[in-house]
């Protein structure tokens, strides 16, 4: 594969007719036969030369009858033209290509080998202006910070490159797209406390995101009570319909790798139209199969088909114990771990004005023992581009960028794909230009172009190096049909407590309590009364140890919505922590009255137990299985204070009903004990062996194991086991 760009790259040079190819120097960028657009900056041309004795580098460049278009003489293996000689080649290569030879020049003026590239401008302009977004790397900073996610806008014409449109939104923001005239604009926003919130706005110069633009997918049948983010949603051409995967599951791991920093893709979703005028919700037919996940909509450029990926759903009886629309490493290990293949194959639809239809495999695209993903049509109806990885979705170092006829047939790889990642393009609207994300040069993704001529060939890409921040990955690409001066800020005006809740929440699923806390804190400057960021702070703070400074928070929240259940119990496990026992009681008993939850009645018997009330918080467990038979926390602590008790048969159910709800390494241990008080040997040695495959560094389930192995007359297993707690009490 040909690899390129301005780091580390391995382009080929083109030695003159009946000169041997010279090794020594290459010109790695642009490669052999680029096209540029028109109307495209000057680039920066560079070379590698082994050659030591090379002092300084003579560039020439000629038109295609010879004649000198520009020359230079650098110290450096690099050299950008100014814009008036780069103009100057441009207008001279148009029709024929010009020549580019860079040669090395020893400190004697000996002029050595050369090697040449040859280059040609289109006739095709770009025309349209590029949204894309910036993200700092690991993708991690931007889940914890997403203020530091920037949104820029621009043509390829301009010097200083596109300048900054959007910036410190306190929430995420993701996927883009705009209707085919560039009128609407819809963008992906955490906002409040729904991951399913999207922006729809008319475009402007200057543009505002409040309340006012935000409709959720969350809206969509909310009485199946499914979580939804509203994955990869796309506007339509005429800007009335956006259509998003929603009722959706999604692995997502973050890792501190700065390349690859995310493994991201639905494992479960359908296809679901919002209709602008009429302000409904409605599935689409045909892609709304529970079965499948249905994704990566994209509209033809008349909106009558929409074509997406398509795979089998995947559950497993871990899935199904919870309701998360975001599903973690602990979660799928066999994604996460032992990297099981997940593919997708490119379905075609129509849209039938909604009523969808019979969803048919794109040919070329679908069942090539690859997974396939993020199609998108030309423009002029003919082509598809999508791309083409051995598994999964988001983000693979091996995603290559494939073309096929809209009519389905051999899709062909585009010959200048580089040698790492290729992914999130765009049709230019005049469907000569494609926009591509990839890493090749560094792990920060820069965005390229490559000439797609009417027969769908490619050319070699020509890197945006003005669009890219060292800093940042540059993705989401959208070409946009305005001129460049089209957008020049999106405001945006929800600084509302709800959305800095769920981005502080963001960071304490990811264990980031340092910047919960400078989430929280931020947030309660804009409302200081909000009882909801008060509470939310004073968790985050008990999760660092800090529990004095949490109790401030959560009376402050109290004072602000006496009747806040959370905030009561939140309160009482913080003063459990502190040893004011008595204290935590009041409020226990305030959470449950308000609200009467299993788990808060289950932490107020461990309370009562803890001062010696055995009866009341046996009273206490017991209220709690009423209301939940299954409770894993109110069945174990029920069975801890009937084994004191010595009621051991009762306590076998109960430590039985605690391990079946939650695989809980206490409640085998516990489970093992009370069948070893039974003289139910065999039993025990089961339940302590699970106890260990739950938590192998359980001490306690070690002890108890060998002592029933040495019951059990198994005296080597028992040594054994006796070895593994000495060496854990080393540790």
């Amino acid at each position: 594969m040909l690899v390129f760009g301005l780091l580390a790259l391995s382009g080929v040079g083109r030695a003159q007719a009946g000169e041997p190819a010279q090794d020594s120097l290459r010109i790695t960028y642009p490669m052999d036969e680029t096209i540029f657009p028109p109307e495209i900056v000057s680039p920066t041309f560079v070379w590698s030369d082994a050659n030591t004795l090379a002092h300084q580098w003579r560039v020439v460049v000629r038109d295609g009858a010879g004649r000198l278009l520009s020359q230079a003489v650098v110290e450096e293996p690099r050299w950008r033209p100014s814009e008036a000689q780069w103009n100057h080649i441009k207008r001279q290569s148009i029709l024929h290509s010009a020549d580019v030879m860079v040669a090395g020049v020893g400190q004697d003026q000996r002029v050595m080998p050369a090697a040449h590239v040859r280059i040609r401008t289109s006739k095709d302009k770009v025309g349209d202006s590029i949204m894309y977004r910036e993200v700092p790397l690991p993708f991690l900073k931007a889940v914890q910070d997403p203020s530091q996610i920037r949104w820029r806008f621009g043509s390829v014409d301009q010097k200083a490159g596109p300048p900054v449109v959007l910036k410190n939104l306190p929430v995420c923001g993701n996927c883009h797209s705009f209707a085919d005239n560039g009128s609407v604009l819809g963008m992906d926003v955490d906002y409040g406390n729904d991951k399913g919130a999207y922006a729809i706005m008319p475009v402007l110069k200057r543009m505002v995101l409040d309340d006012a633009k935000i409709m959720t997918w969350s809206d969509y049948k909310p009485e199946d009570l499914e979580l939804t983010f509203g994955l990869l949603s796309r506007v339509s051409p005429t800007g009335r319909y956006v259509i998003s995967t929603v009722k959706d599951r999604s692995v997502f791991v973050a890792t501190p790798d700065i390349a690859f920093s995310q493994l991201f893709f639905p494992i479960k979703g359908i296809l679901v139209v919002y209709d602008r005028e009429t302000k409904k919700f409605a599935a689409l037919p045909g892609a709304d199969d529970p079965q499948y996940v249905q994704t990566n909509a994209a509209w033809s450029p008349d909106g009558k088909e929409i074509i997406f990926a398509r795979a089998k759903a995947y559950q497993s009886p871990r899935l199904q114990e919870n309701n998360s629309a975001i599903v973690a490493t602990k979660d799928v290990p066999e994604f996460t771990v032992d990297h099981q293949p997940f593919k997708y194959d490119l379905y075609r639809i129509p849209f039938n004005d909604g009523k969808g239809g019979v969803a048919e495999p794109l040919a070329g695209a679908a069942a090539n023992g690859m997974s396939n993903f993020f199609p998108k049509y030309s423009p002029d109806g003919k082509w598809i581009v999508f791309c083409k990885a051995q598994n999964y979705m988001l983000l693979q170092p091996d995603s290559e960028l494939y073309i096929v006829s809209t009519k389905g047939g051999p899709a062909r790889r585009l010959r200048h794909n580089t040698s790492l990642m290729n992914s999130w393009h765009s049709w230019s609207s005049n469907s000569r230009w494609l926009v591509f994300s990839s890493k090749v040069n560094t792990p920060y993704t820069q965005l390229f172009l490559t000439h797609i001529d009417e027969d769908g060939n490619d050319s070699p890409p020509v890197l945006l190096e003005r669009f890219t921040s060292s800093d940042r990955a540059a993705n989401i690409p959208e070409f946009v049909r305005i001129p460049s001066d089209g957008i020049t800020e999106i405001k945006e005006q929800f600084l509302d407590p709800y959305s800095f809740l769920r981005a502080g929440m963001v960071n304490e699923n990811t264990g980031d309590h340092k910047g919960a806390e400078r989430i929280y804190r931020r947030g309660l400057e804009v409302a200081p009364k909000d009882a909801d960021l008060h509470n939310a702070l004073g968790w985050t703070l008990f999760q660092e140890g800090r529990s004095i400074e949490a109790v401030e928070e959560y009376q402050r929240s109290i004072e602000i919505n006496p009747s806040s259940a959370k905030a009561h119990n939140n309160l009482a496990l913080a003063l459990v922590d502190l040893g004011r026992l008595n204290d935590a009681l009041g409020h226990f008993r305030q959470s449950v009255a308000i609200d009467p939850k299993p788990e808060i009645y289950s932490d107020l018997g461990a309370t009562l137990a803890r001062l010696g009330q055995q009866s009341d918080a046996r009273a206490a467990y017991q209220r709690a299985l009423e209301l939940d038979p299954n409770n894993a926390s109110a069945n174990f602590n029920m069975a801890v204070l009937l084994t004191q008790s010595g009621a051991l048969v009762d306590a076998e159910e109960h430590y039985r009903r605690a391990a079946r709800e939650k695989a809980n390494a206490e409640a085998y241990n516990g489970l093992g004990y009370v069948l070893a008080r039974q003289d139910r040997t065999d039993e025990a040695i089961a339940a302590f062996r699970k106890a260990i495959a739950i938590n192998p560094k359980f001490t306690a389930a070690h002890q108890n194991l060998a002592e029933a192995l040495t019951k059990a007359g198994k005296t080597e297993e028992a040594l054994a086991e006796r070895g593994k707690v000495e060496a854990l009490s080393v540790r």
